[in-house]
Protein backbone atom coordinates (compact mmCIF):
# COMPACT_ATOMS: atom_id res chain seq x y z
CA UNK A 1 0.00 0.00 0.00
CA UNK A 2 1.24 3.47 -0.85
CA UNK A 3 -0.28 6.07 1.49
CA UNK A 4 0.90 8.71 -0.91
CA UNK A 5 -2.06 7.48 -3.14
CA UNK A 6 -4.47 8.82 -0.95
CA UNK A 7 -3.35 12.18 0.25
CA UNK A 8 -5.24 14.17 -2.20
CA UNK A 9 -8.34 12.78 -0.05
CA UNK A 10 -7.34 13.86 3.01
CA UNK A 11 -8.34 17.48 4.16
CA UNK A 12 -10.57 19.12 6.81
CA UNK A 13 -13.45 17.74 4.59
CA UNK A 14 -12.91 14.38 5.09
CA UNK A 15 -11.38 13.86 8.05
CA UNK A 16 -13.46 14.19 11.74
CA UNK A 17 -10.42 13.60 13.70
CA UNK A 18 -7.03 12.03 13.81
CA UNK A 19 -5.82 10.99 10.26
CA UNK A 20 -7.94 7.88 9.96
CA UNK A 21 -5.75 7.03 6.77
CA UNK A 22 -2.75 7.14 8.34
CA UNK A 23 -4.27 4.59 11.41
CA UNK A 24 -5.82 2.28 8.51
CA UNK A 25 -2.52 2.47 6.91
CA UNK A 26 -0.94 0.91 9.99
CA UNK A 27 -3.84 -2.03 10.38
CA UNK A 28 -3.29 -2.78 6.83
CA UNK A 29 0.50 -3.55 6.88
CA UNK A 30 0.46 -5.42 10.34
CA UNK A 31 -2.11 -7.41 9.57
CA UNK A 32 -2.56 -7.38 5.66
CA UNK A 33 -5.65 -9.30 5.23
CA UNK A 34 -6.20 -11.51 1.96
CA UNK A 35 -9.36 -9.78 0.24
CA UNK A 36 -10.32 -9.99 -3.40
CA UNK A 37 -13.04 -8.81 -5.08
CA UNK A 38 -15.49 -12.01 -4.00
CA UNK A 39 -15.13 -10.54 -0.15
CA UNK A 40 -17.47 -8.78 1.49
CA UNK A 41 -16.76 -6.15 4.08
CA UNK A 42 -18.00 -3.46 6.47
CA UNK A 43 -16.45 -0.58 7.25
CA UNK A 44 -18.63 0.91 10.40
CA UNK A 45 -18.46 4.26 11.50
CA UNK A 46 -16.78 5.20 8.26
CA UNK A 47 -17.25 8.78 8.71
CA UNK A 48 -17.39 10.65 5.20
CA UNK A 49 -15.95 7.07 3.59
CA UNK A 50 -11.87 7.97 3.33
CA UNK A 51 -11.39 4.38 5.27
CA UNK A 52 -14.21 3.24 2.81
CA UNK A 53 -11.76 4.41 -0.14
CA UNK A 54 -8.98 3.06 1.05
CA UNK A 55 -10.18 -0.71 1.47
CA UNK A 56 -12.00 -1.10 -1.57
CA UNK A 57 -9.13 0.10 -3.08
CA UNK A 58 -6.41 -1.95 -1.54
CA UNK A 59 -8.47 -4.94 -1.17
CA UNK A 60 -10.58 -5.07 -4.45
CA UNK A 61 -13.44 -6.37 -2.11
CA UNK A 62 -17.10 -4.88 -1.55
CA UNK A 63 -17.78 -2.38 0.73
CA UNK A 64 -20.16 -1.83 2.66
CA UNK A 65 -19.31 2.02 4.24
CA UNK A 66 -21.66 2.47 7.55
CA UNK A 67 -21.91 5.98 9.97
CA UNK A 68 -24.56 6.91 12.20
CA UNK A 69 -23.77 10.71 11.77
CA UNK A 70 -23.30 11.07 7.81
CA UNK A 71 -25.92 10.73 5.93
CA UNK A 72 -25.70 8.00 3.14
CA UNK A 73 -26.85 10.04 -0.09
CA UNK A 74 -23.84 12.49 1.15
CA UNK A 75 -21.29 9.41 1.36
CA UNK A 76 -22.79 8.20 -1.87
CA UNK A 77 -22.00 11.21 -4.14
CA UNK A 78 -18.48 11.24 -3.02
CA UNK A 79 -18.22 7.81 -4.04
CA UNK A 80 -19.60 8.44 -7.23
CA UNK A 81 -16.84 11.22 -7.47
CA UNK A 82 -14.06 9.33 -6.67
CA UNK A 83 -15.15 6.53 -8.89
CA UNK A 84 -15.45 4.07 -6.24
CA UNK A 85 -19.71 4.12 -6.35
CA UNK A 86 -20.25 0.52 -7.60
CA UNK A 87 -18.06 -1.41 -5.37
CA UNK A 88 -19.16 0.85 -2.26
CA UNK A 89 -22.23 0.50 -0.24
CA UNK A 90 -23.16 3.59 1.86
CA UNK A 91 -25.66 2.71 4.61
CA UNK A 92 -26.53 5.08 7.87
CA UNK A 93 -27.56 2.90 10.75
CA UNK A 94 -27.25 2.69 14.30
CA UNK A 95 -24.47 0.11 14.82
CA UNK A 96 -26.38 -0.98 18.01
CA UNK A 97 -28.81 -1.61 15.69
CA UNK A 98 -27.89 -3.03 12.23
CA UNK A 99 -30.20 -4.76 10.03
CA UNK A 100 -27.64 -6.55 7.53
CA UNK A 101 -28.24 -10.50 7.40
CA UNK A 102 -26.42 -12.67 9.65
CA UNK A 103 -22.84 -13.92 8.14
CA UNK A 104 -22.81 -11.68 5.58
CA UNK A 105 -19.20 -9.95 6.13
CA UNK A 106 -15.73 -11.49 5.37
CA UNK A 107 -13.90 -8.62 7.51
CA UNK A 108 -14.82 -5.69 9.80
CA UNK A 109 -12.73 -2.36 10.23
CA UNK A 110 -13.41 0.49 12.42
CA UNK A 111 -11.38 3.53 12.71
CA UNK A 112 -11.89 6.29 14.97
CA UNK A 113 -15.30 5.15 15.97
CA UNK A 114 -15.62 1.82 17.74
CA UNK A 115 -15.25 3.63 21.22
CA UNK A 116 -18.17 5.79 20.90
CA UNK A 117 -20.71 2.73 20.38
CA UNK A 118 -18.99 -0.40 21.59
CA UNK A 119 -17.09 0.09 25.16
CA UNK A 120 -19.83 -1.92 26.64
CA UNK A 121 -19.31 -5.74 27.88
CA UNK A 122 -21.00 -8.10 25.48
CA UNK A 123 -21.02 -5.70 22.48
CA UNK A 124 -18.96 -7.38 19.79
CA UNK A 125 -20.42 -11.00 20.61
CA UNK A 126 -23.82 -9.43 20.65
CA UNK A 127 -23.81 -6.73 18.04
CA UNK A 128 -21.05 -7.61 16.01
CA UNK A 129 -20.33 -11.74 16.13
CA UNK A 130 -23.68 -12.51 14.45
CA UNK A 131 -22.69 -10.73 10.91
CA UNK A 132 -19.43 -12.04 10.36
CA UNK A 133 -18.81 -14.73 8.13
CA UNK A 134 -16.72 -18.05 9.93
CA UNK A 135 -13.00 -17.24 9.40
CA UNK A 136 -14.02 -13.67 9.06
CA UNK A 137 -11.33 -10.76 10.48
CA UNK A 138 -11.42 -8.02 12.25
CA UNK A 139 -9.50 -5.18 12.42
CA UNK A 140 -10.44 -1.68 14.43
CA UNK A 141 -7.93 1.40 15.44
CA UNK A 142 -9.00 4.03 17.57
CA UNK A 143 -7.83 6.38 20.47
CA UNK A 144 -7.89 5.48 23.76
CA UNK A 145 -5.50 5.79 26.71
CA UNK A 146 -1.74 4.32 27.28
CA UNK A 147 -1.90 1.27 29.23
CA UNK A 148 -0.02 2.51 32.00
CA UNK A 149 -3.03 5.12 32.77
CA UNK A 150 -5.61 2.40 32.24
CA UNK A 151 -8.57 2.98 34.34
CA UNK A 152 -8.05 6.86 35.04
CA UNK A 153 -9.42 8.54 31.73
CA UNK A 154 -12.14 10.22 33.36
CA UNK A 155 -9.71 11.57 35.98
CA UNK A 156 -6.77 12.12 33.52
CA UNK A 157 -8.83 13.43 30.18
CA UNK A 158 -12.12 15.26 31.30
CA UNK A 159 -10.62 18.38 30.73
CA UNK A 160 -10.34 17.92 26.98
CA UNK A 161 -13.33 15.43 26.76
CA UNK A 162 -15.82 16.16 29.18
CA UNK A 163 -17.98 13.66 29.76
CA UNK A 164 -16.91 11.71 26.72
CA UNK A 165 -13.33 10.97 28.64
CA UNK A 166 -14.79 7.31 29.90
CA UNK A 167 -14.94 6.26 26.47
CA UNK A 168 -10.84 6.17 26.30
CA UNK A 169 -9.90 2.53 26.74
CA UNK A 170 -6.08 1.06 27.20
CA UNK A 171 -5.41 -1.58 24.82
CA UNK A 172 -5.62 -4.17 27.26
CA UNK A 173 -8.64 -2.92 28.42
CA UNK A 174 -10.13 -3.05 24.99
CA UNK A 175 -9.20 -6.63 25.10
CA UNK A 176 -10.65 -7.73 28.36
CA UNK A 177 -14.32 -5.85 26.62
CA UNK A 178 -14.01 -7.73 23.68
CA UNK A 179 -14.07 -10.87 25.29
CA UNK A 180 -14.21 -14.47 24.87
CA UNK A 181 -16.42 -16.45 22.81
CA UNK A 182 -16.02 -19.82 21.15
CA UNK A 183 -15.25 -18.11 17.72
CA UNK A 184 -12.57 -16.23 18.29
CA UNK A 185 -9.54 -17.69 18.01
CA UNK A 186 -7.21 -14.35 17.95
CA UNK A 187 -7.94 -11.56 19.85
CA UNK A 188 -4.79 -8.86 20.05
CA UNK A 189 -4.83 -5.48 21.14
CA UNK A 190 -1.58 -2.97 20.87
CA UNK A 191 -0.35 1.04 21.32
CA UNK A 192 -0.28 1.40 17.76
CA UNK A 193 2.75 3.56 16.05
CA UNK A 194 1.00 6.27 13.88
CA UNK A 195 0.20 8.50 16.82
CA UNK A 196 2.32 11.69 15.95
CA UNK A 197 1.95 11.50 12.60
CA UNK A 198 -2.15 10.99 12.66
CA UNK A 199 -2.43 13.75 15.23
CA UNK A 200 -0.62 16.29 13.30
CA UNK A 201 -1.84 15.43 9.94
CA UNK A 202 -5.33 16.10 11.43
CA UNK A 203 -3.82 19.75 12.84
CA UNK A 204 -2.59 21.03 9.76
CA UNK A 205 -6.54 20.53 8.26
CA UNK A 206 -7.32 23.94 9.97
CA UNK A 207 -10.38 22.00 10.97
CA UNK A 208 -11.69 23.96 13.70
CA UNK A 209 -12.08 20.55 16.13
CA UNK A 210 -8.32 19.99 14.81
CA UNK A 211 -7.79 23.35 16.64
CA UNK A 212 -9.29 23.12 19.66
CA UNK A 213 -7.83 19.71 20.01
CA UNK A 214 -4.13 21.28 19.83
CA UNK A 215 -5.25 23.35 22.75
CA UNK A 216 -4.83 20.01 24.86
CA UNK A 217 -2.07 18.00 22.82
CA UNK A 218 1.06 18.99 24.63
CA UNK A 219 -1.02 18.53 28.15
CA UNK A 220 -3.10 16.10 27.68
CA UNK A 221 -3.51 14.13 25.02
CA UNK A 222 0.49 13.05 23.84
CA UNK A 223 1.06 12.43 27.66
CA UNK A 224 -1.48 10.25 28.14
CA UNK A 225 -3.65 8.81 25.30
CA UNK A 226 -2.65 6.60 22.08
CA UNK A 227 -4.29 4.83 19.41
CA UNK A 228 -5.74 1.09 20.30
CA UNK A 229 -5.30 -1.30 17.85
CA UNK A 230 -7.44 -4.30 17.90
CA UNK A 231 -7.01 -7.38 15.83
CA UNK A 232 -9.53 -10.10 15.84
CA UNK A 233 -9.73 -13.67 14.18
CA UNK A 234 -12.27 -15.61 13.91
CA UNK A 235 -12.51 -19.76 13.61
Amino acid sequence: MNFNDYTKYISADTLMGPNSARILEELLKKYPLQLNEDNIVLDLGCGTGLTSLMIAKETGAKVYANDLWIRAEDNQKRFEDWGVGKQITPVSEDANNLSFEKGKFDALFSVDSYHYFAAGAGFFEDKILPFLNDNAAVLIGIPGIKNEYGGRSEELLSDWLGDEAYMFKSPEEWKEIIGHHDRIEIAETWEMECFESAWNEWFTTGHEYAIGDKQFYETLIKPYTCFAGIYIKLR
